[in-house]
């Protein structure tokens, strides 16, 4: 692995570390409660988009707000996550955030 994909890759660590622990939750206790959210996506696959798109911070932010407006009274629907406008990253198989490769 060369010097300059190591250094691109350090900044999104705290993504992919946010990503791992959404992905553990979303394989055992997610699956416990079943398909209860009003909306769509469901509020941890919404959480994990918001994520991948905007990083660690205001995924985490956007989250905290898609929680608040999930409520036994919402209407629900779909509510996707605002894709990050200078998104530059892909993804890998697995949902997490890897630097864009230059070829």
């Amino acid at each position: 692995m060369e010097w300059s994909t190591v250094a691109a890759s350090l900044p999104l660590l705290p993504r992919n570390a946010g990503l791992a622990l959404l992905h553990a939750y979303r394989a055992t206790i997610s699956h416990v409660y079943g398909d209860v959210c009003k909306y769509y996506p469901s509020c941890s696959a919404y959480s994990v988009g918001a994520v991948q798109q905007h990083g660690l911070v205001k995924g985490a932010a956007l989250t905290a707000a898609r929680l608040a407006r999930c409520h036994p009274w919402a209407q629900g629907g779909i509510d996707d996550v605002r894709p990050h406008r200078a998104f530059r990253h892909e993804l890998t198989p697995h949902g997490f955030v890897v630097p864009s490769r230059k070829d």
